[in-house]
């Protein structure tokens, strides 16, 4: 372990628990607005904006109940309630534009309507593109921080809990606070229509006022009973897509094992779930509804009942009556509104709180204070000092492995399945940390060295061979600035890659699909040899990279794999045969200790556990602590 590891015992469990996700956390919302800071300026237009479009659905509120009915229709010049001064508004019309009051009103109502729409789209689009913004940043950040993890986090986290940070919980922030911004846009003419109401009749808004506790625990009551609902529904739909998944990229299987009958009665079994709680689910939504819409004509019953007693007493007049019947929506939409935004604000807390926790993972690479260059012309001197290393406290991989690779030789290294020999190559390109005076490059302590300039220097080609999307020639040069077309098509010339590119419809413009599916597996190794050498590192290191090529495929390589390796430092791990007799030296693990080291036929005369090995063909055997087969 290394001096970073035995200070710090790292909890991964907590990046896996669920947390809690209080519905307010002011902590959590101080950082969110780190990320919205840029834009504050937009955020505040589209807060003058909404501000502005709450006002004119208030006025065309006015305009509709006083204005028309009041002063054209019943012809009250002057208004018993607030009219926001659209009767003089009126007026002022009529005599500049020598027009009727009707027509008046109307072109009033039409700008005011105009002004409204144009408001309330430019409040969203403001709004909306500075969220967006301000979370595409975030995001940006959280993967430039997830890009520095190291391998040990990435051992213990599962990448889809990750990958659920960057999309699914950063999508709820966005809908947390787009809502909040709508949630301004209900309540500011929930509070103008309010003091209008209570200027007119305190009676009639008190009695309508006591319908809005009614909606809120009403409201409530339902987002209780349809969370758990919505919970089963997500659950049951996860089911059904991953049986589904199951199902069609196992199809060759099914049909084979004639599992058709048996995995539809399973599917028919999940999707009959799924209707239950979808059905249980819009029952839910109906009742709600429903009740709503009683509750709504509940309060236009009383409307009409207590404020049309109002209006023949002239205690009110006969469009504040309409006026009551057109707030009452602006009094029950911003409550029930609320209630779905505090579900939303319960996810957001939690999606937050898991994305600030990804953040804060501080594990990475211990990188030097003065790090040392590295001289111009690498030699590729390799040692390994007494290495000792595991990847938990209780557990070593590696014990006391001594052993020196000089420039340009070729070293071997062979062992069982768990023997450390990918351990050695993993730490040779610091992707784990662990103690100083244990691997020197060119007699340089691989501590003092950054981690980048270490593995800019070692070309690596594993067994598993990553296509990232994008053309042939994008997964050769991966972007690298350095490696011009022409020495990318070298570099496949020499490891035989360039025949089979050139076959294809597109050559090295060829689009590769998904996991480069649309290559077989050979090409794929031969692709990944062409990326190493197009790089040109000076030390090579192959780990298991011919495992999984057929025998044709490995005689096209071998000529080039000699090409790759002339006048390079290799460190070779395979269980092909021809490539170990090839290298200078071959080191034998088990158990994460140096067996035998020497060359093939000096380890062939000891009658060892590389004599076993050479025996049994390299395959992966199980051997007892004296490194003797079990059945022997």
């Amino acid at each position: 372990m290394s001096e970073q590891q035995n200070q710090i015992v790292r909890d991964y469990s907590l990046f896996e628990a669920k947390l809690s996700g209080r519905v307010l956390n002011g902590h959590l919302f101080v950082r969110l607005m780190h990320w919205l800071k840029p834009y504050r300026l937009n955020l505040a237009i589209s807060s003058i904006l909404i501000l502005l479009a709450s006002y004119l659905a208030v006025v065309m509120e006015i305009i509709i109940s006083l204005v028309l009915v009041d002063y054209i229709i019943v012809g009250e010049s002057e208004s018993l309630m607030p009219d926001l001064y659209m009767i003089e508004l009126t007026q002022w019309v009529e005599r500049q534009f020598g027009i009727e009051p009707l027509y008046a009103a109307g072109l009033i109502f039409f700008v005011v309507m105009v002004l409204f729409t144009v408001a309330g789209h430019a409040h969203r689009m403001t709004l909306i593109g500075s969220i967006v913004k301000g979370l595409r940043d975030l995001r940006q950040d959280l993967f430039a921080h997830l890009e520095t993890r190291p391998s040990s986090f990435y051992d213990r986290i599962a990448v889809g809990r990750i990958m659920t940070r960057v999309t699914n919980d950063v999508e709820a922030l966005f809908e947390m606070l787009r809502g909040m911004g709508s949630l301004v846009g209900e309540f500011v003419p929930f509070f103008v229509a309010l003091v209008i109401m209570l200027s007119t009749s305190v009676e009639l808004t008190l009695i309508m006022l006591l319908l809005v506790p009614v909606v809120g625990v009403a409201t409530y009551f339902f987002r209780e009973m349809s969370r758990e609902v919505f919970r089963l529904v997500r659950n049951s739909v996860s089911a059904l897509n991953q049986n589904l998944q199951e199902n069609l990229s196992g199809m060759q299987v099914v049909q084979l094992s004639q599992r058709e009958e048996r995995n539809l009665e399973t599917y028919t079994r999940i999707n009959r779930n799924n209707r239950r709680y979808e059905f249980r689910s819009i029952n839910l939504n109906t009742v709600y509804s429903a009740f709503n819409d009683s509750l709504a004509s509940i309060g236009l019953g009383i409307i009409i009942w207590y404020g049309g007693g109002e209006a023949i007493q002239e205690k009110i007049s006969l469009g504040g009556v309409i006026l009551f019947t057109r707030f009452m929506n602006m009094l029950f939409t911003p409550v029930v509104t609320l209630g779905e935004q505090l579900n939303i604000l319960y996810r957001a807390m939690a999606s937050g709180e898991r994305i600030f926790q990804a953040l804060d993972w501080d594990e990475q690479i211990h990188e030097p204070e003065h790090p040392k260059e590295f001289p111009e012309n690498l030699r590729g001197k390799v040692e390994f000092r007494n290495a000792s290393f595991g990847y938990s406290p209780d557990t070593t991989i590696l014990k006391n492995v001594s052993v020196t690779v000089e420039p340009g030789e070729k070293l071997a290294i062979v062992g069982p399945t768990g023997s450390g020999k990918s351990t050695m190559i993993r730490l040779l390109s610091r992707l784990y940390d662990f103690p100083r005076g244990m691997i020197y490059l060119d007699d340089i302590d691989l501590n003092d060295l950054k981690s980048r300039d270490v593995r800019s220097r070692i070309g690596v080609v594993l067994q598993d061979f990553h296509i990232f999307s994008g053309t042939i020639l994008d997964n050769i040069i991966l972007g690298n600035p350095d490696i011009s077309r022409e020495r990318a098509i070298d570099a496949s010339r020499t490891v035989n890659a360039h025949g089979f590119i050139s076959d294809l419809q597109y050559g090295y413009e060829t689009p590769l699909i998904e996991r480069g599916a649309n290559l077989s597996q050979g090409q794929r190794q031969l692709l990944a040899f062409a990326r190493v050498l197009a790089a040109d590192p000076e030390i090579l290191i192959l780990d298991e990279a011919t495992a999984s090529i057929d025998t044709e495929t490995e005689i096209l390589i071998q000529d080039g794999l000699r090409k790759l390796m002339e006048d390079r430092t290799s460190i070779l791990i395979a269980h092909r045969l021809q490539t170990i007799k090839e290298a200078d030296k071959i080191l034998v693990l088990h158990h994460g200790v140096v067996r035998e080291y020497g060359s093939h036929d000096e380890l062939l005369e000891l009658k060892g556990l590389y004599h076993i090995l050479h025996e049994l063909q390299f395959q992966e055997i199980s051997l007892d602590d004296a490194g003797n087969p079990v059945d022997a």
